[in-house]
């Protein structure tokens, strides 16, 4: 497996993972990514937020950690391209002081000084900006020893990681309330559900669900496919946008055999693409086996921009949108706001 295809698995394992610790019966990891660290059951719901005159506030994060911030942040820190789309999207972008190597959105984040890569963050280099409030990802994201050094140092750290659409409202109004944006928090969730509920109720009401793979990767030199794992977010995804998903058919990996991508025989063959994985509907035909499906002989091999369909934030809308429009093109969805 590529590095950047083993990368991307790993960390849609994560987000599963996520939603697993919360079942009473632990899932293996899968062979393609390395065990994630546990974390205790994400918090349910959130709390009535205060105004920024109310701090200081405990805020419970996703590892069900406490987390008092004794007044508004003002140099905040986000280690993960998600988390720095929502505190740009919730009015906090002009306080984020420095983000990791994959925040390239918005545009207002791409300059701002890189304090982490995947799985490894730069603790010396973020103490030194003194940030009141370092926002982390969940489950192996960032490295939790990273974690713990900046607890030790007296900084606050708020860890979160969305398992499901649900999740990623949670975690909106979660860093809404930790930022003291709480009232532009709830009004993007909002905003958020009302265009994600018409497009999944336009695509539902036409009673149509044709069978989707929606490839996540593909070693060329193995022939080892990665598609969504079940209950994982990608999968929700592509069934909100009106598909009968594909999966592997287990809860811990996602990598799934051939012969049983030919046995669920997919009518639409949805590319994931980004800048890194970028296969075209043309190779995907060529592979050796795939001939005998009926999206590759029907040519609905299509390509969807990924990002914004796997990325837990605030441009799900958009993700969902594309996606419904690429599996269900004869439809006309609802505008967007």
């Amino acid at each position: 497996m590529s590095p950047r295809i083993r990368r991307r698995v790993v960390v849609l394992f994560l987000a599963l993972s996520t939603a697993l610790v919360a079942c009473s019966t632990p899932a293996a990891p899968p062979s393609s990514a390395p065990p994630p660290t546990p974390a205790a059951t994400p918090s349910p719901s959130i709390e009535p937020s205060p105004s920024a005159a109310a701090f200081p506030v405990t805020v419970t994060d996703d590892e069900a950690t406490a987390v008092v911030l004794a007044n508004e942040p003002q140099k905040i820190v986000s280690l993960t391209p998600a988390t720095t789309e929502i505190l740009f999207e919730i009015g906090a972008g002009d306080r984020v002081v420095a983000t990791d190597d994959g925040s390239d959105y918005p545009e207002a984040a791409v300059p701002l000084p890189d304090v982490a890569s995947f799985s490894s963050v730069d603790v010396e280099k973020v103490v030194s900006l003194a940030p009141d409030l370092v926002v982390a990802g969940g489950l192996g994201f960032t490295p939790p020893d990273a974690i713990t050094r900046l607890r030790s140092l007296d900084i606050p750290v708020v860890v979160v990681y969305a398992a499901s659409v649900d999740g990623v409202f949670h975690d909106i109004e979660l860093l809404g309330q930790a930022t003291g944006t709480s009232d532009a928090a709830v009004a993007l969730t909002t905003s958020m559900r009302s265009e994600m509920d018409a497009i999944s109720g336009a695509v539902a009401a036409t009673g149509t669900k044709p069978r989707v793979y929606y490839e996540i990767g593909y070693d060329g030199t193995t022939g080892a496919i990665y598609a969504p794992a079940d209950k994982s977010f990608v999968a929700e995804m592509v069934t909100l946008a009106g598909g009968d998903t594909i999966t592997t058919g287990s809860a811990s990996t996602y990598e799934i055999p051939l012969e049983k991508l030919i046995e669920r025989d997919p009518e639409v063959i949805v590319l994931g693409v980004n800048p890194f994985y970028n296969p075209t509907p043309e190779a995907v035909a060529a592979r050796p086996g795939w001939d005998v499906m009926t999206a590759v002989k029907n040519k609905d091999i299509r390509a969807v921009k990924d990002t914004e369909i796997t990325r837990p934030g605030p441009r799900l809308p958009i993700g969902l949108r594309a996606l419904a429009a690429t599996i269900r093109p004869d439809l006309t969805l609802p505008p967007a706001p």
